[in-house]
């Protein structure tokens, strides 16, 4: 009956979330929201976000179920995926949908069982998004493409990118990472079609196939017990992950606060957002460091490095999205994995495979995921 009853509920989710990202797709394609605005999403508009959601849905699945199938395969006891649906409508724009998990409901007694589990899924879902990503770049449509969804570019010709920023109020792009570098640099020939990042979530394939690489360069981070964690703790085994998931950890901190306290601002608001900072470091680290001396330490330490590299190199928080994600792993998911009941180490096969799912997360990550611009207009 439990298992009658968690079947319908994840049937339920799909079915949800296949819907909300379907909008999204639609929404994100024509620039346009379902029910809002002066022209809403027609039906026929509508329809094409399946061309968003069919193949990240389809990413998602893969990737889950290569975690799922693994572990089914050594006997654990394990649930389908349960999908997140997410849609805002014209409050914010969503991609539909907040991931999808599964839930291992035993331990995991051996390190070759927890690498395998772990890694199975990203691999799989890596494989599948090159093949859209592909398709993506070499099936490409002309800039009319483009014109048909905002006419009002045909006005400033070739540089129709900045003058059409220039004039709106508010302008998204989509960030950079190795494999979509290497796509636009060395695959595509007919460069005048490779949209803009401020355009290509216009582009239904390539804007799924974006989220899948960013989506599975989270899960690899090589901390804790996300994917790239269990891969990390395989590969080394309890007690070098411990050292070396903490140096990981704040690596990360690091990065992502760069220029988030801005050395540019009046005194009096660096003031404000260091002291609010630093708090926001002391909870991060609070399962990392337990004594509250040394955390209140690390913390001081962390943020005048930062302060400092931010100074010298004139940043401005522009990788600050990645806080939230420390901050979740720093107080819920947790810095370190424990240890397994067997700890014999990899055959060097599986060792191959790990660093392999490491290259993927280097290949797979954009360092500015997401670049929101606010434009000041002139009356």
């Amino acid at each position: 009956m439990l298992k009658s009853k968690s079947l319908r509920i994840q049937i339920l989710l799909f079915i949800v979330t296949f819907i909300t990202t379907t909008i999204s797709g639609a929404e994100w394609t024509h620039g346009k929201f379902l029910f809002f605005g002066e022209q809403p999403l027609t039906w026929s508009e509508l329809m094409t976000g399946l061309y968003f959601s069919v193949p990240f849905l389809g990413i998602l699945t893969v990737h889950e179920m290569g975690h799922y199938l693994t572990a089914r395969w050594y006997n654990i006891k394990v649930t389908l995926p349960f999908y997140i649906p997410m849609w805002l409508g014209s409050i914010m724009p969503t991609i539909g949908t907040m991931g999808a998990f599964i839930r291992i409901k035993e331990r995991i007694n051996s390190r070759k069982q927890v690498f395998d589990v772990g890694v199975a899924g990203p691999i799989a879902g890596f494989v599948v998004a090159i093949a859209l990503i592909h398709y993506g770049f070499t099936n490409l449509p002309d800039q009319s493409y483009l014109m048909d969804i905002h006419p009002e570019y045909m006005e400033y010709g070739e540089r129709y990118i900045d003058s059409a920023r220039a004039n709106n109020e508010m302008s998204i792009a989509l960030g950079h990472n190795l494999i979509f570098s290497f796509y636009e640099t060395y695959v595509v020939e007919d460069k005048s079609r490779i949209p803009s990042h401020y355009e290509m979530y216009h582009y239904p394939f390539l804007f799924a196939g974006f989220l899948a690489l960013f989506f599975t360069a989270l899960n690899l981070i090589p901390i804790g017990q996300l994917d790239g964690g269990h891969v990390l703790y395989g590969l080394l085994g309890y007690e070098k992950s411990k050292v070396v998931f903490k140096i990981l950890f704040l690596t990360f901190v690091f990065f992502a606060g760069l220029g988030v306290v801005n050395p540019e601002a009046p005194l009096e608001d660096t003031l404000i957002s260091a002291i609010l900072y630093l708090g926001f470091l002391f909870f991060t680290f609070m399962r990392l460091e337990p004594d509250i001396t040394k955390r209140i330490l690390l913390a001081i330490w962390i943020f005048i490095l930062q302060y400092g590299i931010a100074s010298w190199l004139s940043l401005d928080g522009q990788y600050g999205f990645y806080l939230v994600f420390a901050f979740v792993i720093g107080r819920i998911l947790g810095v370190y994995h424990p240890p397994s009941l067997e700890e014999q180490p990899l055959d060097m096969n599986r060792k191959i495979i790990g660093w392999l799912a490491l290259i993927i997360f280097i290949l797979s990550f954009s360092p500015q995921p997401f670049i929101v611009e606010i434009h000041f207009l002139k009356e």
